[in-house]
């Protein structure tokens, strides 16, 4: 449940983005020095003109619509009235059992420890009026308490005997793969960090053209390769590599486990899934990309679907490199 509260958690966030709502809430933990969200254009402006300094990047007289307002509130409270007390009671409740070991108890203090660290990112996210690597740590400790609560479910499972067949892996062929697939692994997390600096800086989105095909995709402005002068504002280009050199790594990894995998070893299974996903996903932001429109823009809601997916993506690579550790372990 926790596990799934956070994806959901995480799909708000991605929401907010699309919707330029980042910055619809501009105070912490309140909204509009409120608790609600219905704060109307003149109730916004009464309160920019007591709080002058909490003025944010679009101006003075920029007004938010509810629905826009919405995102942020329902993200606020999900994340903070219901996921991080029910983080807190789930610890609590596992500290009572004495059935259970010293890596249940120790992976569920960490699921506290991370909560009450993303809560203080997503403090500083809004102070910081979400510049883009605000928002990059925002997502990567989201991603990062994902992988507890696998860890924290595994080890429970461990510890009841009732862990299931899908994530029993050999030890031979873990002890074999477990540092490659940490590695497709850590690949996965930094082409989710690159991409959430390309959706959160100006001009970014645009920086390979919307020429179509091939210009702006599979090329980027024309050219197959191009040199790099700043990081961020070329960050689309940057992100393509990552994508790239860990989607080869992840055919790669595919091909290879087929290949060396005995009957009754899930492993392959994992990774071909994540491979499925990856291609799939990269075929989704290449389509984001091409559906420039000079009225509309690009095409929205394919950007939720793509952070979803490389976060889906993400998570399945992670839970069986906890996989693999788990059976190097045993």
């Amino acid at each position: 449940m926790l596990l799934g509260l956070t994806l959901v958690v995480i799909a708000f966030g991605g929401l907010i983005r699309i919707y330029d709502a980042g910055e619809s809430c501009p105070d912490w933990p309140t909204c509009f020095g409120t608790w609600g969200f219905d704060i109307s254009e003149e109730d916004q402006e009464a309160w920019y003109d007591a709080n002058p300094d909490e003025i944010d990047s679009r101006g003075s007289d920029h007004r938010y619509t509810t629905f826009q307002i919405f995102t942020e509130w329902i993200h606020r409270l999900l994340a903070g009235a219901i996921l991080g007390p029910l983080v807190l009671v789930n610890w609590y409740t596992l500290r009572k059992r004495d059935d259970l070991g010293k890596e249940v108890r120790f992976a569920s203090s960490l699921t506290v420890l991370l909560i009450a660290w993303q809560g203080a990112v997503g403090w500083l996210t809004v102070e910081l009026d979400n510049l883009h690597w605000s928002v990059a740590l925002h997502l990567s400790s989201a991603l990062a308490f994902t992988m507890s609560i696998v860890w924290l479910w595994l080890s429970i499972s461990r510890s009841e005997g009732s862990v299931p067949d899908w994530i029993l892996f050999d030890s031979g062929i873990s002890r074999k793969w477990g540092i490659w697939i940490s590695c497709l692994t850590l690949g996965a997390f930094l082409s989710i960090f690159s991409g959430t600096f390309v959706s959160t800086t100006s001009g970014a989105n645009t920086g390979c053209g919307v020429d179509g095909l091939p210009d702006s995709w599979p090329l980027c402005g024309g050219k197959i390769v191009d040199s790099v002068e700043d990081l961020v504002a070329q960050s689309q280009i940057i992100h393509r590599w990552f994508v790239g050199v860990i989607w080869i790594s992840l055919m790669a990894a595919s091909y290879f486990l087929w290949k060396e995998s005995e009957e009754g070893s899930y492993l392959k299974e994992w990774i071909w899934i994540s491979t499925a996903l990856y291609s799939l996903n990269a075929a989704i932001g290449a389509t984001y990309i091409l559906s420039w429109d000079l009225e509309g823009g690009f095409f929205e809601l394919l950007s939720l679907v793509h952070l979803m997916l490389a976060s889906l993506t993400f998570l399945v690579l992670a839970t069986a490199w906890i996989g693999c550790a788990t059976a190097t372990e045993g």
